[in-house]
């Protein structure tokens, strides 16, 4: 229908402006839409769910792994797991090997969201600065409702992340010292104007890294740097530099590399 009047067509652009401007102010859902919510892994082993998420009523995803090993009341081993930029919540679940070694070790896995698929889990500045506080209180939350309602051993908690994923585990790790066991970082991207020492906080936390030489997207020499600065503040740190790999397919589509993240997790398990 084609407004004619001058009038009308006037008042519908200021009451379009106004809901805009409405939805800006209540917070964060100007920046949601229905593609942060999809899943991509239709493995019958993964478990998709969701949750209300209380200061915006909004139903979030996240997706679990249990083992076959595992038993109520028996603490057992959880792994919660950062997806990268872009990705869907249970987008970690379709790497190659990883359920698999979950099985084999008796490790739960759990993969959250963080709010959006861009959000950073806190680690960087976004658009709408409640983005990055909710992106990063999800985390805490899906964790929480993994320890309601399963046997997680507070003493093998772990958290990894890769890419954006690995911003948010330091994130994370450092804004709650002493809460994760270990952490693992593949191909991690911090923002480039922040310093290692903000790993003091978890200097007693032993760390994996893993980087490949021939990544476009997080240069090699930031994570040497930042593997520097865990030498220098004597923190318990594995670091495995990959000749010739590339961002993604080097963790992601390789078994092999999957295999030392979680053979690291199930060594640093043991009493």
């Amino acid at each position: 229908m084609t407004l004619r009047n001058p009038w009308n067509t006037f008042m519908l652009s200021v009451a379009l402006a106004l809901t805009t401007l409405s939805g800006l102010a209540s917070g964060a859902h100007a920046q949601r839409d229905s593609t942060d919510d999809e899943s991509l892994i239709t493995d019958p082993r993964v478990q998709h769910r969701s949750y209300v998420f209380a200061p915006t009523g909004e139903t979030l995803p996240y997706a679990v792994f249990v083992p076959s090993s595992y038993r109520a009341g028996t603490p057992a081993p959880l792994l919660v797991s950062l997806h990268g930029l872009g990705r869907t919540y249970d987008w970690l679940m379709g790497y190659q090997g990883f359920l698999d070694y979950a099985e084999e070790y008796g490790f739960v896995v759990v993969t959250p969201l963080g709010y959006i698929r861009r959000g950073w889990y806190g680690s960087r500045p976004t658009e709408i600065a409640q983005i990055a506080e909710y992106s990063e209180q999800d985390v805490m939350n899906v964790i929480a409702l993994m320890q309601d309602e399963f046997s997680v051993d507070p003493a093998r908690l772990f958290l990894w992340g890769h890419s954006m994923g690995g911003a948010g585990t330091y994130q994370l790790a450092v804004n709650n010292p002493g809460m994760f066991a270990a952490l693992a970082v593949a191909a991690p991207a911090p923002r480039t104007d922040l310093s290692p020492n903000v790993l003091q906080a978890v200097r007693d936390t032993p760390i994996l890294v893993i980087q490949g030489t021939a990544d476009e997207l997080v240069p090699v020499e930031l994570t040497r740097s930042w593997v520097a600065g865990m030498r220098s503040l004597g923190m318990q740190h594995v670091y495995i530099e990959l000749e010739g790999a590339d961002h993604t397919d080097f963790i992601a589509s390789n078994r092999d590399n999957m295999r030392k993240v979680m053979s690291f997790f199930d060594i640093v398990s043991k009493p």
